[in-house]
């Protein structure tokens, strides 16, 4: 060992740099090798000398990288600020989750909530040294480079969860040595800042599992149906085997491989010592077990489709789907299931009344293969009485065999005796894609299906409660997975007679009463451009009735004079005041239901008349939190009064007597009071159903997306809407047995929203005209065919849509929507017809 003399020892100071001692050593060492006394070969010198240049050089060369590869990486006070996007839940009115909006579908959970299965069962396959490294495992690092050497790439990543963790949150999924170096920094500074419980429950909250989730809690939730603090040790174990690959080892998409991953986690687990050779047993002899849950958007898609368009609107794209915002909505789910339910019954009623039509798509002659197929409603989940697509794989002359998602279903003749084909394979062959409805429970296997029909026929339906506006169920198709044009905002239809409660306002508004009478008799209205003689739906005319009558029966002579009377301008204003937002034309036709107008406007303006005159905006929000609980600035829905008390009472008899004796009369066979009133356009093309209890207003519509198409030889309102209208409101009344509509005499109706002041009910009536003064807009009342119609006004964005026809009188509603998942346009705007009905149908 060589000694130093005293004049060569310098003092240290025990604070300084450990780099400015270590090369103080060096220079001594320099130092002593100078020395001659040392008597050392030239060569040995030499060699130290290089070594230790060497050394310097890597040195600084690691020194440079680590500079390099630290620049821009993010702060840890950034971590401790961080908040993962988590998921925005919406409610409905009994607090049950309706839908959701998540860029990463998440929901964070403390440690605690975190089982130790899971947890020793991550820790076991990912990172068995976790509590004990400092965020990077040595010996892990170098078995991954030999590996790495030997396999001539870079094969093993030798990450533990904090070097995991750096890279979730901070970096790409790029694998190149830069990138290991950062995570190695960041794992460095984490665990310097943080605790291993902590890591961990960032770890379990940040992790990938697949199908778009992220972290545990919303993977427990999503492949088991459970709180993660509930999970079974198979379940845990399943979980836990996600991160190194969550497509690769997708338990729905390869659970073969799914499986084997699983168990080798529970075998990582008994060589931890973790678990018993019993339990390790048990568990890999356990299936897999998925209990998947359904979308939390498949029941009421249309209606959470236009909340999250309101809530963009209001908050922004990056708010709504990150930031975890509970939305508290106005649909009672229980009321949306009936409105489902209601609307595709009735849909395969009509489907049934007009024959098996057949043009089955095939996908055996089109190229495809069976054993792939998968139909969009595939991905909702089966259950009795719902309505699904299926695929044919085999036919016998009695008996059928079709394929709904991963599950088998049979017909037997009883099945298709509608049909009127007893023979099976006399209309069906293998690759025929088919409509059923499911008749047995979804644990029964084979499922028991029946054969439907679905021709294009569409329906939509929504509910609205009365005294505050909120809309309570919607239903905007037949299947939203085929098309999300909602057709009960979007679509304005041809509406027929369900437009002559604006029209008997307006009269009685001006100073008529339901017992006044009208002359139903042939007549001819003078236009500028010609005579237009109109008819009723029925071949007859009934000569002098009131007007209580005529409204009930739905003649159309009567409305037409009264319009003529006072004048369609002013018809055209009330529908306005009522909320209708169509543009409307001045022709007379209007008033038996030539306007284009949305289910949306037209129950909202229903629920005018049982409001005694006020109308309240239909909403769907009712308050939206953030995360923390802490509310967001409310929108209060608009409040208007429409017509004075008296008009509302007077209309009020005028509704209750269609559904006492006149089109809507089977709703008297509930036998709870209602008001409404049926609507059917020319042609058939449209059937409408718009009516209300005291407490709810619900209107119904069915038709085809092609304006063009009829429903069929008398498919009216009364025979084809109310029918699903009577469906829901026999459930939606349940809960109110003896609720009844005011007397004449009794008090203003007190409703659920603030009321702003309104005027003495005189000061919104509007004096008529002096019988013996022509009227103003006399002049206007020109049938469709005297004035051409302007062309479609274009929406504000790329929306189905048809040029007006040019001659029959017919909706010009928008053309069928195109059948692509993605967002629906805004409400698609229409022009009028270019020629009157003929005569407009109850």
């Amino acid at each position: 060992m060589l000694n130093e003399t005293p004049e060569d020892q310098t003092p240290e100071d025990e604070n300084d740099p450990l780099w400015h001692r270590a090369l103080q050593q060096v220079g001594r060492v320099v130092g002593l090798l100078d020395r001659p006394a040392m008597a050392l070969p030239k060569f040995a010198r030499r060699a130290t000398f290089l070594t230790l240049l060497v050394l310097s050089a890597m040195f600084g060369a690691m020194v440079g990288l680590m500079l390099v590869y630290s620049v821009n990486l993010p702060q840890m006070d950034d971590l401790i600020r961080y908040r993962p996007n988590t998921t925005t839940e919406l409610y409905d009115v009994h607090g049950k989750i309706v839908g959701s909006f998540a860029l990463e579908r998440r929901v964070v959970v403390s440690y605690s909530d975190i089982p130790p299965v899971l947890r020793q069962a991550v820790i076991s396959i990912e990172d068995k040294s976790f509590e004990r490294n400092s965020g990077v495992n040595l010996i892990r690092a170098a078995e991954a480079a030999y590996t790495d050497v030997h396999s001539k790439g870079r094969a093993q990543g030798a990450s533990t969860l904090t070097m995991q963790l750096a890279r979730n949150l901070f970096l790409s999924a790029q694998k190149t040595y830069g990138r290991k170096a950062q995570e190695i920094l960041l794992a460095l500074q984490i665990e310097r800042r943080f605790t291993k419980d902590q890591i961990f429950e960032l770890y379990a909250n940040q992790i990938y599992l697949g199908h778009g989730t992220y972290g545990f809690e919303a993977g427990a939730e999503f492949y088991f149906s459970k709180h993660v603090r509930d999970l079974t040790l198979p379940e845990a174990a399943m979980l836990a085997a996600l991160p190194k690959g969550p497509e690769a080892y997708s338990p729905i998409k390869y659970p073969e491989r799914a499986l084997r991953r699983r168990n080798l986690v529970i075998s990582e687990m008994l060589s931890d010592g973790k678990i018993t050779e019993n339990q390790a047993e048990a568990a890999k002899g356990s299936p897999l077990g998925l209990h998947l849950e359904p979308p939390p958007n498949s029941i009421a898609p249309y209606f959470v489709e236009e909340v999250r368009r309101q809530l963009e609107k209001e908050y922004g794209v990056e708010e709504v789907h990150g930031a975890g915002l509970r939305v508290y909505t106005t649909l009672d789910l229980d009321l949306q299931r009936v409105a489902n339910q209601a609307t595709l019954d009735g849909a395969a009623a009509y489907e049934r009344r007009h024959g098996w039509k057949g043009r089955l798509p095939n996908i055996v002659l089109a190229g495809e293969d069976m054993g792939v197929y998968k139909h969009p409603d595939w991905t909702q989940p089966v259950a009795k009485g719902g309505y699904f697509h299926a695929l044919v794989t085999s036919v016998e002359p009695k008996r059928v065999t079709v394929k709904i998602g991963a599950q088998t279903a049979t017909m037997v003749p009883a099945d298709w005796l509608w049909v009127q084909r007893p023979d099976a394979s006399s209309f069906l062959r293998n690759g025929d894609v088919i409509y059923v409805r499911v008749d047995s429970t979804p644990t029964t296997e084979p499922l028991h299906v029946v054969l439907e029909q679905d021709s294009g026929a569409q329906v939509s339906m929504m509910a609205v409660d009365n005294s505050s506006g909120e809309v309570l169920a919607m239903v905007g198709g037949r299947d939203f997975a085929l098309s999300q044009f909602n057709r009960a905002t979007q679509a304005q239809r041809q509406v027929g007679s369900s437009f002559k409660p604006y029209v008997y306002s307006t009269a009685i508004e001006n100073g008529m009463k339901p017992s006044d009478t009208v002359v139903d008799a042939p007549t001819t209205f003078p236009t500028p451009n010609g005579p237009y003689t109109p008819h009723n739906y029925e071949a007859d005319y009934k000569g002098t009735m009131t007007l209580l009558t005529a409204f009930a029966e739905s003649r159309n002579i009567p409305a037409l004079r009264l319009a003529d009377k006072f004048g369609i301008r002013k018809v055209i204003e009330m529908a306005h005041r009522f909320g209708v937002t169509s543009e409307i034309q001045p022709f007379l036709p209007v008033a038996i239901g030539s306007a284009d107008i949305s289910l949306y406007d037209q129950v909202g303006a229903y629920t005018v008349f049982p409001n005694d005159g006020i109308r309240i905006e239909p909403h769907y929000i009712r308050k939206v939190t953030q995360a923390d609980g802490l509310p967001l600035p409310e929108t209060m829905p608009k409040v208007t009064e429409v017509i004075s008390l008296g008009v509302a009472r007077q209309m009020m008899q005028l509704l209750q007597a269609v559904t006492q004796f006149g089109t809507g009369a089977a709703a008297a066979s509930l036998k709870h009071p209602f008001g409404g009133k049926t609507g059917t356009t020319n042609d058939y093309t449209d059937a409408w159903f718009i009516g209300f209890s005291p407490s709810i207003t619900c209107g119904t519509w069915i038709g085809f997306d092609d304006p063009h198409q009829s429903l069929g030889e008398k498919e009216t309102g009364a025979r084809a809407a109310l029918p699903m209208w009577m469906d829901f409101m026999k459930v939606a009344i349940a809960p109110h047995p003896n609720e009844t509509f005011p007397t004449a005499n009794a008090p203003k109706k007190q409703l659920d929203v603030p009321m702003p002041h309104f005027p003495q009910d005189e000061s919104v009536l509007k004096p008529s005209p002096p019988a013996d003064e022509p009227d103003p807009d006399a002049e206007d009342n020109a049938p469709a065919s005297a004035k051409p119609g302007p062309a479609a006004k274009p929406a504000a964005t790329p929306a189905p849509a048809a040029p007006a026809p040019s001659a029959p009188a017919t909706p010009s509603a928008p053309a069928p929507p195109p059948m692509l998942q993605q967002p629906p346009a805004p409400v698609v705007r229409q022009s009028p017809p270019a020629n009157p009905p003929a005569a407009g149908a109850p």
